[in-house]
């Protein structure tokens, strides 16, 4: 290895706004996927709503233009100064557009609340943004600045001597050099309005869509309770005792919650601090939480209400709620601090008392409505029952399989003659005919194959109950050996790798997401052992011309794979290698399903250690894959409904 000098002169400096340029991903959800490039119609939102929110106008104007790849923003609030910088003897609105962490929300001097704390918002639009026009209205006078991709490119310059009202305006349009994709959806957008109106009650929010020839107001007095009967509705389910409860206090910090029981099997909480979502939650969420635990035992204690034998937990209490909480924390009393510049999460752990105090009104609320209150405690108890009964049930289906218990294995199961763990494999496989090619195919002393018929249960959307009574799932736990839910012990696995080996198709991976689902929520202590991995067979073979037949033995020709055959695993692939290796004539067949392959192709592409390719699954972030799951699979078919429209134009479809 050779040695290099390290110096000063190999230190980068980037000016002004060049670090967000070269690291996008630092300061918006990416580039890659429409959630950067609607966050960057947040950020000039969120200084529209702070104006608001500390009293200056009531308004706020959005429109999406007609080309779908700009947006303007327009408030009535104050308007960014644009008098000279006492210090950088340049516009203050220049500055703040052209420079990190410049803006006027660091104290509460200006604003007693806000949304954008870090100064960094508008200059990264800015930043991001291949044109960006201000208009500031203040002074009695309208003036305007342009500006592209961090640096102004005009002068600031008066465009109206004489107005009235006051207000900032921003257009801007995203860099498509920096955004793989530029197509801005209307329905996001006015989605992310209607909410920041339940948020802020009294506050009009106007959307303009040009591409759709459409316009909407959202205005709402009774802020979140109207944002909760909104949810009840999308979900098509009904409040126990048909009561919403709306809680509302204004002592350190001003919070708000909504929230109400159903009889749904999951809790959803939806958080917002300053007006800032928080999917991540934080210590509001959580002070929340705590508080709704205290105000429900309480009830209990005092009435008596608990059934001998019966133990309740917080699980138990918030199954089947929705609840909605939102704290603004004046300036003057807190420093908000939020995990990363996204905001996904508030730490400021002395908000997390304010709202468990404030959820004492809910106790009060519950005495003075005891045939409500009944229906709730009713609810909880059966919760609790319910859980117990699915934990025995799980425990009895443990304590019936283990490493030693062999008669027990599933039938399906052709099992590998090894007995030493570390080296032994599982592949459960879609269907019998690709399950007879796999334990053709495999090295029976090492390689086991399970079988499936079909898809397997959605576990996401599905109660506890189903998922034991389901004959695949159980045939998986039996051959697994490790026991489910809280009971999964990973050392008791009977296989060094869990396979899941399906077609290359839309359906093997709808197949493969189905049992991903599965052991993320039952079995997620094997996916932390590292021992679940996908199997990548190929989409095609590409036999060139003149090669030996497809679907001649590769194992007689050199054990590595017939000669001169390449592997492609999608139709991107397939053209690439065709060009590549300038293939005239090659004959391709498409595997349309494992089945298809013959035991030998099998092995060289898919099973045999020496060729295949297999992805070991693992888990960065489990709140995101959770959402995810939610997303794809969960019961609320509203977050795929959005997802389809963000990603339909961008998808390929393998029909």
């Amino acid at each position: 290895m050779t040695k290099s000098a390290y110096s000063a002169g190999d230190i980068e400096v980037l000016e002004g706004l060049e670090p967000v340029r070269e690291r996008p991903g630092m300061f918006i959800a990416g580039t890659d996927t429409p959630d950067g490039l609607h966050h960057l119609v947040l950020e000039i939102l969120d200084n529209s709503v702070d104006e608001a929110m500390n009293g200056h106008g009531d308004r706020i104007d959005v429109t999406l233009h007609a080309d779908g790849q700009s947006v303007t923003i327009a408030d009535r609030g104050r308007g960014i100064p644009v008098d000279n910088h006492p210090k950088y003897k340049k516009p203050a609105l220049e500055l703040i557009l052209t420079t990190l962490h410049a803006g006027g929300k660091f104290s509460a001097k200006n604003y007693q609340t806000a949304g954008g704390l870090h100064g960094v918002g508008s200059s990264v639009v800015n930043a991001l943004s291949q044109e960006l026009v201000a208009r500031i209205r203040r002074d009695g006078k309208e003036y305007e600045q342009h500006f592209s991709r961090g640096k102004a490119t005009t002068a600031l310059k008066v465009v109206r001597k004489s107005v009235n009202e006051t207000g900032t305006t921003i257009f801007f349009r995203p860099d498509s050099t920096i955004f793989l994709s530029i197509d801005f959806s209307g329905d996001r957008i006015s989605s992310a309005l209607r909410t920041k109106a339940y948020l802020n009650p009294g506050l009009t929010l106007f959307f303009t869509d040009e591409q759709k020839g459409q316009s909407v107001e959202y205005l709402y007095q009774d802020g979140l309770v109207s944002y909760l009967s909104q949810l009840l509705k999308e979900r098509e389910v009904t409040p126990i005792g048909g009561e919403l409860f709306s809680i509302e206090k204004n002592d350190e910090a001003e919070v708000r919650v909504a929230l109400s029981w159903t009889e749904e099997t999951k809790e959803e909480f939806f958080s917002y601090a300053n007006g800032i979502y928080t999917p991540e939650g934080g210590s509001h969420e959580q002070g929340a939480k705590s508080g709704i635990l205290r105000a429900i035992r309480n009830y209990m204690n005092v009435h008596e209400s608990t059934p001998a034998g019966v133990k309740i937990t917080g699980e138990d209490i918030r199954e089947g709620m929705i609840v909605l909480v939102s704290v603004k924390l004046p300036g003057d009393k807190f420093k908000a601090q939020f995990q990363g510049q996204t905001k996904s999460k508030l730490n400021n752990p002395e908000v997390a008392p304010i709202v468990e105090s404030a959820m004492k009104a809910l106790e009060q609320q519950l005495n003075e409505k005891p045939t409500v209150a009944q229906a709730i405690i009713n609810r909880v108890i059966l919760s609790s029952k319910a859980r117990a009964a699915s934990r025995a049930a799980v425990l009895n289906v443990t304590r019936k399989i283990g490493v030693s218990h062999r008669l027990t294995l599933p039938g399906k199961l052709a099992d590998c003659s090894s007995s030493k763990t570390g080296e032994t494999e599982l592949f459960i496989v879609e269907g019998d005919s690709a399950g007879g090619s796999a334990k053709q195919g495999r090295d029976r002393q090492f390689q086991a194959v399970l079988p499936l018929r079909g898809k397997v249960l959605n576990t996401i959307a599905s109660a506890s109950k189903k998922i034991l009574e389901n004959k695949e799932l159980s045939n998986i736990v039996s051959a697994l050996g490790t026991g489910i839910s809280e009971n999964c012990r990973p050392e008791r696995l009977r296989y060094g790798k869990i396979i899941i080996l399906t077609d290359a198709d839309a359906d093997g991976m709808h197949i493969s997401t189905l049992l991903l689902g599965f052991f993320f929520a039952y079995m997620r202590p094997l996916i932390n052992a590292g021992a679940i991995y996908l199997g990548k067979p190929p989409l095609y073979g590409i036999y060139p011309k003149g090669s030996k037949a497809a679907g001649m033995s590769s194992k007689k020709a050199n054990g590595k794979g017939t000669p001169g055959v390449f592997w492609a695993y999608s139709d991107a692939e397939l053209q690439k290698i065709i060009a590549k290796e300038k293939l005239s004539g090659p004959r391709v067949v498409r595997y349309k399903g494992l089945g298809e392959m013959n035991p030998d192709t099998l092995w060289d592409t898919t099973l045999d250690p020496k060729t295949r390719t297999l992805l070991r699954v693992t888990i960065e972030n489990e709140n995101d894959v959770r959402q995810g799951f939610e997303a794809l699979m969960g019961s609320d078919a509203s977050a795929r409904y959005h997802m389809i429209q963000s990603f339909a134009p961008t998808v390929e479809l393998d029909i």
